[in-house]
C-alpha cells in the first residue's frame, strides 16, 4: 500500500474549507500533532530522503518510517505506521539504538473526508497553513488522478513535495535546499 499526498500552501484556509463542506466533506474532527523526527546512526535521511518520525496526535502516540518520493509530482511513498504505549520509552528505545532527535514539529489539523480521500488543513508552528490530500492505493495513478481531480473540483493547484521537516530545516537554515 502506498500513501499518495499532494501539499498545498494556503493563503486563505477559511475559504477552501468552507469549499470542501460545500461540496459534501465529511467533518472528522480537530488533532493537535507534535512530531519528532530522528536521524539514522549511520545513513543520512536527507540524502536517502527517508524519515523516521515518533507523532503523538491527541492521546495517541505511532512511530512511522516513510521511505523516499516515487514521483516528481506527489509525496507518493511507502509508509509503515505503528501505535505506540508508551512514548518516552520509544524514545529511550531510539536514544539507545543511536537514533538523535533532529526537530520537532507542532500542528493543528482539522480532517475532512471526501470523495475517499482524507482533506487535512493544517496550520504548522512557523510555517503557516497548508491543505493536504491523502490517499492510501495499491494503484498510484488512480490514486493521484483521484486527488487532483478534487483539488481542481475545490480551487486548488500546485503541489509542495517538501515535507514540512525539510521547510522547517530549510527556513532555519540547518538543512537541505531541496530533497528529490
Amino acid at each position: 500500500m502506498m500513501e499518495i499526498e499532494v501539499k498545498v500552501p494556503l493563503s486563505d484556509l477559511e475559504k477552501v474549507k468552507n469549499r470542501v463542506s460545500e461540496l459534501g466533506g465529511r467533518d472528522f474532527g480537530r488533532l493537535i500533532q507534535v512530531d519528532e523526527y530522528y536521524s539514522h546512526p549511520s545513513r543520512d535521511f536527507a540524502i536517502t530522503d527517508e524519515a523516521l518520525r515518533l507523532r503523538t496526535e491527541n492521546d495517541l502516540t505511532v512511530i512511522t518510517y516513510k521511505g523516499p518520493k516515487l514521483d516528481r509530482e506527489t509525496k507518493t511513498r511507502e509508509e509503515f505506521e505503528v501505535s505506540i504505549a508508551n512514548r518516552a520509552t520509544m524514545a529511550s528505545i531510539l536514544d539507545r539504538l543511536g537514533f538523535k532527535p533532529v526537530i520537532k514539529i507542532s500542528k493543528k489539523r482539522h480532517v475532512y473526508g471526501l470523495k475517499g480521500i482524507t482533506v487535512c488543513f493544517d496550520s504548522v508552528v512557523g510555517l503557516g497553513d497548508f491543505i493536504e490530500f491523502e490517499v492510501d492505493s495499491d494503484d498510484v495513478d488512480r490514486g493521484k488522478s483521484a486527488i487532483f481531480s478534487l483539488m481542481r473540483e475545490i480551487g486548488v493547484s500546485g503541489s509542495e513535495r517538501r515535507s514540512y521537516l525539510e521547510l522547517l530545516m530549510e527556513k532555519a537554515g540547518s538543512g537541505p535546499k531541496n530533497i528529490d
